[in-house]
């Protein structure tokens, strides 16, 4: 796209690439350069009401970063060079999405029309389908990127650091109780591929069936098809609940298409009931482990946060054992002792840890604030908005934000500034 938009454009289109460059998530770090340097040329700048949350929730995280060498009771590990890049990557992440949020919103309707931009947010989504598939067709599929070989080995081989520029077609997991891939390409984790999928479906319907002719709902329909496969595959049970949370949201707020929804849901529900896919839903649902390991970092955290309530931590702490064992993590013995760092099962609970009580406040009421003031916008973007802001609220409990679902997050957070703006 030539113009002012190409930046979005080479985002979202253009992600697959960034993915096997190394980049993936890191790539609106990259673009924000550009996106900065245009909104400096054009100011001054229009601020979307409610941003002075999210500005406070920055202020905070860069307030937190005297806390980077303190250790809450109960957590272990020494301030090393890991914790240090893994806050400067957090934070270059959270300046971006504010350069990015701002760039979208002072974008005119003839620079980046709405639809365009709902489209180009459609595209990923295909690409997303795309990726499911390739990690349950080719689960194994890994390489290293150029970025990985670029960066020093104590840079590229941080655990965090390592997930975002090594790309991986799924992630390996004993869900059921065997090891089992769960599909994340074109994503840093199996989680972000569930989370960032939902939302862009809640897109792609926008703009190939509410806006889309008879070819693009019919190639709607063939889509959503193929992406119920790795779907199921992912064994994401907050995808599940997002999707199941999205129907009800649809028949209780589009009154003039009930009935066909609800006929639609019924049809689409006794279809999967018949598949072969049905069995592995059951099976997943039989093998809830991962509950007991959830509320033991949870707990962990809570209790964690609530000695550092203002600023938190700076970044994720290590407990002292898991919900087996006192062990202090992974060892010879007891290979099953390692867990999940503290703030790693939902960005709520990494706002505890890294921001306090009141990061997590913030965050809540950015979102919540969202909600409040397009409610009453009924048009297929507001409607799809709101339900885009819900479900952040929903996910926040189970998925991390960072790295690519916050950035889908508050793309439709603009999505719904721009609506109102142009009405």
């Amino acid at each position: 796209m030539r113009g002012p938009a190409w930046p979005i454009a080479a985002l979202l289109v253009g992600y697959p690439v960034w993915w096997a460059l190394g980049f993936g998530g890191l790539s609106v770090v990259v673009l924000a350069v550009p996106m900065a340097w245009i909104l400096w040329k054009r100011r001054p700048i229009k601020l979307p009401k409610g941003f002075g949350l999210w500005m406070l929730l920055l202020a905070g995280y860069l307030i937190s970063a005297v806390m980077l060498d303190e250790m809450p009771p109960g957590t272990y590990g020494d301030l090393g060079a890991g914790r240090v890049v893994g806050y400067l990557m957090r934070l270059s992440l959270y300046a971006a999405l504010l350069i990015m949020v701002l760039y979208l919103g002072n974008l005119t309707e003839k620079e980046l029309p709405q639809l365009r931009l709902v489209r180009m947010l459609g595209v990923l989504f295909v690409t997303t389908v795309a990726g499911g598939l390739l990690g349950v067709l080719m689960p194994t599929l890994q390489f290293t990127s150029p970025v990985e070989r670029l960066l020093p080995g104590w840079i590229s081989g941080n655990s965090f650091v390592q997930n975002l520029i090594h790309p991986t077609a799924a992630q390996t997991q004993k869900v059921l109780g065997y090891a089992m891939p769960r599909p994340e390409a074109p994503f840093e984790w199996a989680n972000a591929w569930g989370s960032n999928l939902s939302v862009l479906l809640v897109w792609f319907v926008v703009g190939w069936w509410v806006y889309g002719g008879r070819r693009r709902r019919g190639a709607a329909i063939a889509m959503c098809a193929l992406a119920s496969v790795p779907v199921v595959y992912s064994l994401n049970r907050g995808l599940w609940i997002g999707l199941g949370l999205a129907v009800v949201y649809l028949i209780v707020r589009v009154s003039r298409t009930r009935l066909a929804l609800v006929a639609a849901a019924s049809i689409g529900a006794a279809v999967f009931m018949l598949s072969p896919l049905a069995s592995l839903v059951g099976q997943r649902l039989d093998n809830p482990h991962s509950n007991d390991i959830r509320g033991f970092t949870v707990s962990r955290t809570i209790q964690a946060a609530a000695h550092s309530p203002v600023i938190g931590y700076g970044n994720t702490r290590n407990a002292l054992g898991n919900h087996r064992s006192i062990t202090t993590g992974k060892t010879p013995w007891c290979p099953d002792c390692s867990h999940p760092p503290l703030g790693s099962d939902g960005q709520l609970w990494h706002l505890l840890i890294t921001q306090g009580f009141t990061g997590a406040a913030l965050y809540v009421a950015f979102f919540l604030g969202a909600v409040r003031r397009h409610w009453t916008d009924r048009s297929p973007i507001g409607l799809a908005g709101v339900l885009v802001m819900l479900l952040v609220l929903l996910y926040m409990f189970v998925y991390d934000g960072l790295v690519t679902p916050l950035s889908l997050y508050l793309i439709s957070f603009a999505l719904l500034w721009r609506n109102q703006a142009h009405d």
